[in-house]
């Protein structure tokens, strides 16, 4: 057997070991603990290392995610050595329930506040994080978003949770492709296609709020992306979109923010800004002076 090839991926916890032939087809499995990998005998093992967080398997490669206790330089040659062992020695990567290979699947459409997006609801979550595409150059992680863009009218793509916003050129009328896009989505997430492979996204260069940024910004910065993902997020994502803290500026008292999915060139986002979004951070910060601004808009 040809040797298991070693990938670092753009996340630092997360390393994946290619083989030379697919190992799944059309399918992805994400096992968090050795519970949830029952139908994998080569995760459920990879589980004993208490290392191990996340295992991912999808098309030619097993990818995981460590904790922080260990660094991958340390244990990567070892962990490619056992998964070898283990695939050679006749050991089953993972089984596949014929009986629910095709699982069904629901999806329908929303209209957002964005006359040009419209937003697939999906009865299943599809990812646990928000992806925006702005082309099909920039699909690498999504073959969905990829597939999309073959279709002439797709002109941007969002994923989030469990739905798929999808922006359309001006050009065509919901009313004559939405039924097609409806049940393209449905087939492909029905069928086990790939929505996401979390492995390949990069951080997005505006995601200062994560965690282990956030205890190094300044106070009204933390109050100000505490105000956002509690209030706004969940009524933007309703809507099919999302926001983002970019920075805050306390000479200026201007926030600025990044809009994505069904906000980002909605006719109406400039007003949700001012009449929403800006309002809501002077009353509840308490200064009058605050502004919001989105670089996107």
């Amino acid at each position: 057997m040809t040797p298991i090839t070693i990938k670092e991926t753009q996340n630092p916890t997360i390393i994946k070991f290619e083989f030379p032939d697919f190992i799944t087809q059309n399918q992805s499995f994400e096992f968090k603990n050795i519970d949830e990998a029952k139908n994998s005998p080569l995760a459920q093992q990879l589980f004993y290392l208490p290392f191990v967080k996340t295992v991912y398997i999808s098309g030619n490669f097993i990818a995981i995610e460590r904790y922080n206790i260990v660094e991958w330089d340390d244990v990567k040659d070892a962990v490619a050595e056992q998964i070898q062992n283990f695939v050679t020695g006749g050991g089953v990567i993972v089984t596949i329930d014929e009986t629910s290979k095709k699982q069904p699947i629901t999806v329908y459409g929303e209209t957002t506040p964005n006359p040009a997006t419209l937003k697939f609801v999906v009865n299943k979550m599809v990812t646990k994080t928000a992806v925006e595409f702005k082309s099909i150059d920039d699909t690498k992680p999504s073959p969905l978003a990829r597939e999309l863009f073959n279709f002439p009218y797709v002109k941007e793509v969002f994923i989030d949770e469990n739905y798929i916003s999808v922006s359309k050129y001006d050009s065509y009328d919901w009313a004559e492709i939405t039924l097609e896009l409806r049940s393209f989505l449905k087939g492909y997430i029905e069928n086990g296609g790939t929505v996401l492979d979390e492995t390949l996204i990069e951080a997005p260069k505006v995601e200062k709020q994560k965690i282990e940024n956030f205890d190094k910004l300044d106070t009204t910065s933390q109050q100000i992306i505490n105000i956002l993902e509690e209030y706004v997020k969940p009524a933007v994502a309703a809507d099919g979109g999302n926001i983002l803290f970019d920075s805050y500026d306390p000479a200026e008292k201007r926030v600025k923010v990044i809009l994505q999915g069904a906000c980002n060139g909605c006719p109406s986002s400039t007003f949700t800004l001012k009449s929403g979004i800006e309002n809501m951070l002077k009353d509840m910060l308490n200064d009058e002076n605050i502004k919001v601004e989105a670089l996107n808009a």
